[in-house]
């Protein structure tokens, strides 16, 4: 209120009510790597955070499908994912090696949109064929992300399509300072480097590489999931004898199975007709032509489709995130949920196998995805890689706790500057306490009353001293108590005495 030195009549209108806190979003995932394109009417999105919401935008934005192709060798590669042969003919084994690197963006935006996915960012940070996937263009895409307040989530799957796991876990570990450190409000979603295989496999123990080499700063700020997915996400129809690098070595394998077969002579030469026409380019009638005559194509495109649709979990685990976080609360565990485009683990986690991976002496949690007669595939673990700490243990926890720092930072940021005096103080208190009410009624807190559920507390002699008002600093004091997921439920069975 100014001063009067005109007479009159002054109007004066004066606020009833607090602020309100706006709940930030929470499931809105920032996707970092290379696709096709990168551009919205002929400007450029490279390293540029864009929005999208369903994966027609991507497609869009930022173009299709990388087009993947494989060569067939007898001889069994030295680093490639398949452990055993990909198909088998005239009682020789021959195994696919995929040339050059993949790329798992595309791909794994579709198992992101398919398992519950909505609102997103992705930063594309090159393109297709414009050399080996590297380190520090995927790293340069974390940095475009200090820009961005929405995002809540870190997913980077070409991490995994790195050449060296070195590399890859030295992006990761710059995934979890970004998180935990720069920005302190969004979470990461890792996948384990050389996920696909065994524990036990002769190359070494995945987990044991992600654990001793991950480091131990900012665990709280992340998740990792093994194993990686067999999914469907790459149809029959969009393969043909095009993915295949070597097609004068399908020829061969193509006219020998016509050879040792029973057909008659006429019949022989028809067919043999039709398998010198494979070449580089595309032809959809004569790729419908050999998976009717032949049904080692058939096979040789099966064993193409299932090594394409081998994926790493972080993508379809933030579209879970966003489909939980939208239907019950992040506060819920995003746990004992099924994944919708997948076929099987590309491991079987045993109820034993998965002690050291739920609980370690170093702390490091790793969240299991298992397979369960009659209900699929399931995600098994709810921890944080920061497994040991009972403050942070719990995914929910954590994610929960970024959401009400934010939400509750952005709305008081409107009362900098204010008047450091009691009014100023209730106002705050009031807006802090009806917003927690508001979460603990839809169960985001733990508590029979709001009392039980948290408390917020400022002012002089309780949260400030007056040292602290000389010096411009308004200190508020809120506890909460989340509420965790019952992660071990033990039922006690005992007899009794027959009673009549």
């Amino acid at each position: 209120m100014g001063q009067y030195k005109t007479p009159g009549v002054y109007i004066v209108e004066k606020n009833a009510f607090p602020n309100s806190v706006v709940e930030v979003a929470t499931a809105v995932p920032a996707f970092i790597g290379y696709t096709e394109r990168a551009d919205n009417q002929g400007k450029s999105l490279l390293n540029k955070a864009w929005r999208i919401s369903s994966m027609s935008e991507f497609i869009s934005y930022f173009g299709g499908a990388p087009k993947s192709q494989f060569e067939i060798q007898e001889e069994k590669p030295e680093d490639e994912t398949s452990a055993e042969a990909d198909f088998s003919s005239n009682e020789k084994e021959y195994y696919l090696v995929h040339q050059k690197q993949r790329f798992l963006l595309y791909y794994s935006m579709i198992l992101f949109f398919q398992n519950g996915g909505g609102a997103c960012y992705v930063i594309s940070v090159g393109k297709y064929g414009e050399g080996a996937i590297d380190k520090a263009r995927l790293e340069g895409g974390i940095k475009v992300l200090l820009k961005e307040q929405e995002p809540t989530m870190v997913v980077i799957p070409d991490a995994m399509s790195i050449n060296k796991e070195d590399d890859c876990i030295a992006l990761q570990q710059a995934v979890l300072k970004h998180c935990g450190y720069a920005m302190k409000n969004r979470f990461a979603i890792l996948d384990v480097y050389n996920g696909f295989k065994d524990q036990q496999d002769p190359d070494g123990n995945c987990i044991d590489n992600f654990r001793n080499k991950l480091g131990t700063s900012f665990l709280d700020f992340a998740a990792a999931y093994y194993p990686w997915l067999n999914t469907s996400i790459v149809q029959p129809g969009e393969l043909s004898f095009t993915n295949i690098a070597n097609p004068d070595t399908l020829k061969e394998l193509l006219d020998a199975e016509v050879d040792n077969s029973q057909l008659i002579d006429a019949k022989k030469d028809e067919i043999k007709a039709e398998i010198k026409k494979i070449s580089t380019a595309d032809d959809p009638e004569l790729h419908k032509t050999l998976n009717v005559v032949s049904p080692i194509y058939g096979k040789i495109l099966q064993a193409v489709r299932s090594r394409l649709n081998l994926l790493p979990p972080a993508a379809a685990m933030a579209g879970i995130y966003s489909m939980v976080d939208n239907s019950r609360g992040v506060w819920k565990a995003p746990a004992n949920v099924s994944i919708n485009s997948v076929v099987s683990p590309s491991v079987e986690i045993t109820h034993d196998e998965q002690e050291d991976l739920n609980v370690t002496t170093a702390g490091k949690s790793i969240n299991a995805i298992r397979s369960f007669i009659g209900e699929g595939t399931l995600v098994w673990g709810a921890r944080t890689l920061d497994g040991n700490s009972l403050d942070w243990r719990y995914i929910n926890v954590r994610r929960t706790m970024i959401m009400l720092e934010e939400s509750i930072k952005l709305a008081t940021k409107a009362y900098v500057f204010e008047p450091n005096v009691s009014n100023t103080w209730v106002t705050i208190k009031s807006m802090v306490n009806n917003f927690l009410i508001s979460i603990w009624k839809r169960g985001g807190l733990a508590g029979a009353t709001p009392e039980d559920a948290f408390g917020v507390y400022v002012g002089l002699g309780e949260t400030m001293t007056p040292q602290d008002i000389l010096d411009g600093i308004l200190r508020v004091t809120v506890l909460v108590a989340l509420s965790r997921p019952a992660e071990f439920i033990e039922i006690t069975f005992q007899q009794q005495m027959q009673k009549s």
